[in-house]
């Protein structure tokens, strides 16, 4: 599990450049961030108290895209 959520991370990093992320910079980002290595059930309840599920790290850009589409429509 990513914490914070890598979702989020690459939300904030996108509003702050100011264009969409590449895919090298998703990848990049995915790379470096802090995970931590817990129990399914430990999981679950973490996403459940998110809200969402994150981005699954070996699907990272094609989730990124969905997650950006979708969090843009939540913005309009």
């Amino acid at each position: 599990m990513f914490i914070p959520a890598l979702v989020a991370i690459l939300l904030n990093l996108e509003r702050k450049k100011g264009t969409p992320l590449t895919e090298n910079e998703v990848l990049s980002v995915r790379d470096k961030s802090m995970c931590a290595t817990m129990r399914v059930s430990m999981a679950r309840a973490l996403a459940e108290s998110r809200g969402y599920d994150d981005i699954d790290p070996e699907n990272a850009w094609n989730d990124w895209q969905i997650a950006r589409t979708r969090s843009a429509g939540r913005e309009q």
